[in-house]
């Protein structure tokens, strides 16, 4: 098949750049297309005629960034979505996996976190504007496919972390936060304030990982409610902090700033529908070995990497 990857730039999209396949893959990104309007989206649809659309495109962030810019989350991510899922309605694309996140489930939720139960209740407030347009994400693919016979289907991932991250300071995820910190603060001699106290506990997908999943669910999921992909492994933020030190071989102190928010404690998922369709939980990398693929890449590219002015 020939596929069409949105966001084909970000962490996730150029993973596959590293993945062997029959299939032709098309990587598209923000620079080639504005999919915040229909009309682009229609073009890349009649430019690239894919058979398949793997659909990553989207404007994320961190903690901070969700808090303060709410509206610009959830504006740029309702139009993208609902161009690209339009645009490939109106071209007859065969099939649509589009990317949702936890961040969907609701803050008071029955843990593990199973697919029926995203719509049960509000986000967490910290992230609500990004969660409510992923939820509508869903509601567009399920009602296209209701209304129109259309293909599209959503998976829900865990924390995603990989070597093509964003590493700005304020606008990017926990993992690239802190080993931007941990590593400046070691090339500076000086120690490190992280947010919170370090107790959280969280699940995080490789983005190599990720990018092999979605590629199986092309072949092995054709149903209505979103899926979960993410590895449950859980592991506490205190531990990735002391994890990173260990491989950037950083002396200094790690400061807990505790008047800053943490966020949610846990939200740990349930990916067994995934592991019926035969995906193996060994299949994902483990957590030090990527977070050590990740970390020689930054060094390697520092200070060229995404999110570094």
């Amino acid at each position: 098949m020939k596929i069409l990857i949105t966001g084909g730039t970000g962490m996730v999209g150029s993973a596959f750049n590293n993945i062997e396949t029959d299939h032709e893959l098309v990587l598209v990104g923000r620079q080639d297309y504005k999919l915040d309007q229909i009309e682009p989206a229609k073009w890349m649809m009649q430019d690239i005629k894919p058979d398949a659309i793997i659909h990553l495109a989207a404007q994320v962030g961190g903690l901070k960034a969700n808090m303060d810019y709410a509206g610009d989350f959830y504006r740029n991510n309702i139009r993208i979505n609902t161009n690209v899922l339009d645009a490939a309605k109106i071209f007859e694309v065969g099939k649509v996996i589009s990317l949702l996140s936890t961040c969907v489930y609701p803050d008071a939720a029955t843990y593990p976190l199973i697919e029926n139960q995203i719509h049960d209740g509000d986000p967490h407030s910290s992230n609500y504007a990004y969660a409510y347009a992923k939820r509508m994400l869903d509601v567009q693919s399920r009602a296209y496919r209701k209304q129109y016979g259309c293909n599209f289907i959503t998976a829900i991932p865990n924390n995603l972390f990989g070597e093509n991250d964003n590493f700005h300071l304020e606008n990017s995820h926990v993992i690239p936060a802190m080993i931007r910190k941990i590593y400046e603060a070691k090339l500076n001699n000086k120690d490190v304030i992280l947010w919170g106290d370090g107790s959280p506990l969280r699940e995080f997908t490789y983005s190599q990982d990720l990018a092999e999943i979605l590629l199986f669910l092309l072949e092995h999921y054709d149903e209505p409610p979103p899926i979960n992909i993410g590895n449950t492994h859980e592991v506490s933020i205190k531990e990735v902090a002391q994890t990173i030190v260990e491989i950037l071989n950083f002396e200094g102190e790690i400061i807990w700033d505790t008047t800053k928010p943490k966020g949610q404690f846990r939200k740990p998922s349930d990916n067994s529908k995934l592991l019926e369709l035969g995906w193996r939980e060994e299949n994902y990398t483990n957590f030090r070995k990527a977070l050590t693929n990740v970390c020689q890449h930054v060094i390697l590219k520092y200070p060229h990497l995404r999110g570094i002015e």
